[in-house]
């Protein structure tokens, strides 16, 4: 009988969830969720009191808090990189609240109709995850000697409040897609934040001078670009995976768009003949084309009319004008894109760890100055102003150093 109940019980919280996730707590009633779950809408009230009780068993029982904190926290040796870490770990938050947006417009929007018992497991639960982070940060404060006034759970808690702030903002509101919300922009922003206000390195110099320095370390470590034996890697992956996603590594490869832009790309912005084959990328701010290179960190992927992504095109039989699609055949999402990314690189490393997705694009605009392409074009191409390309030049002149002395070392 025991078991029986149990199973009941297991049954109509995960029936709950499943709900939840889908639609939110408030247009979910508990007829649905007795339906789902196959039993009789009097047991979910005799076994929880009502929709309010379930939502408090998800919270304690479930062991959600508990697995997201110690899934988010990293393993790191000493020689890990602090940014690209923290980096890593803000993009998997955002992550994990991306796939169940309505859930968490539920329990953020909707909390205060919540009774006290349910509001006091969702703090714990938050507070759980602050402290699983806080341990993780206080190992990273004593390995980089860095300064601080705050505890490390205190910084752990802001930062993801800064986090669950912006992801809430971007499932309730639409806003001007000014760079402040566009993702990759706000990942660097946050961890910038946090490293150069919240932990810094203490210094003797001159505060001025001290805070050059923090900024010239900060971003050259956002630029991080692949060698191309990975490039290869990731795309052969990819192309194992089916033609949409070969299509989609080749877009991040071959143009260097941000995953902003793949999504918002339809079928009607794809212009190529013999000649060229040109992207036209549509924004709030502006207009601009982009072209489609053949060549990738020279290996040949096809020719301007025949190539990865007109393939995948070609090969479409549906109506939907969206270029790229999820698995439902709708328009693709952001959470779509970085799965993807995931499923490539699941088993490839960098020597700053995982590769990231926005390496991509920053592969390509390196390789385009080492072709030789001004920055003044660069900018054209990319909507980015010169000074914010400055430290991707850097790194082209940097990997053109390293290509010179390596020729001239094998002339002997």
């Amino acid at each position: 009988m025991m078991s029986q109940t149990s199973s009941t019980r297991q049954r109509l919280v995960q029936a709950a969830l499943e709900l939840f996730v889908a639609q939110g707590v408030t247009n979910t009633t508990t007829r649905q969720i007795a339906e789902l779950a196959e039993v009789n809408e009097v047991t979910l009230f005799r076994q929880f009191g009502n929709k309010h009780g379930l939502v408090l068993a998800l919270i304690e029982e479930s062991g959600a808090f508990e697995s997201l904190g110690e899934s988010l926290v990293l393993p790191r040796s000493p020689s890990d990189d602090t940014y690209q870490v923290l980096r890593e770990y803000v993009n998997k938050v955002l992550l994990a609240l991306e796939r169940v947006p309505e859930l968490i417009r539920s329990l953020v929007g909707e909390a205060s109709q919540y009774p006290i018992e349910n509001r006091r497991a969702l703090g714990h639960g938050l507070a759980h995850v602050n402290q699983t982070m806080g341990q993780y940060l206080a190992s990273v404060i004593e390995q980089e000697q860095l300064g601080t006034n705050l505890s490390p759970e205190t910084i752990a808690c802001l930062l993801n409040v800064v986090i669950l702030g912006y992801a809430v903002t971007k499932f309730t509101i639409t806003t001007e897609q000014s760079e402040l919300w566009e993702r990759d922009t706000f990942i660097d922003n946050a961890v910038n934040l946090f490293l150069n206000g919240a932990m810094s390195k203490p210094t003797t110099s001159v505060n001025s001078v001290s805070m050059s320095i923090v900024k010239t370390n900060s971003t050259a470590r956002e630029v991080a670009d692949l060698p191309a034996n990975l490039v290869h890697q990731i795309l052969q992956q990819a192309k194992k995976t089916g033609l949409q996603d070969y299509a989609t590594a080749y877009v991040l490869f071959a143009a260097g768009l941000s995953v902003d832009e793949i999504i918002s790309l339809q079928r009607t912005h794809e212009i190529y003949d013999t000649q060229a084959h040109i992207l036209q990328i549509i924004t709030h701010e502006s207009t601009r084309q982009v072209p489609v290179n053949q060549w990738i960190m020279g290996k040949r992927y096809g020719s301007y009319n025949n190539n990865p992504l007109t393939k995948w095109l070609k090969s479409r039989k549906d109506n939907e004008t969206a270029m790229f699609l999820n698995e439902t055949a709708a328009p693709a999402s952001q959470l779509d894109i970085e799965q993807r990314w995931e499923k490539w690189t699941q088993d490839i490393l960098t020597p700053e760890g995982a590769p990231l997705i926005n390496q991509a694009q920053q592969t390509w605009r390196i390789e385009m100055l080492m072709r030789g392409m001004s920055l003044e074009n660069l900018s054209i191409l990319t909507g980015c102003t010169i000074t914010q390309l400055q430290p991707l030049a850097r790194r082209a002149k940097e990997k053109a150093a390293i290509e010179q002395a390596t020729r001239l070392d094998q002339k002997g």
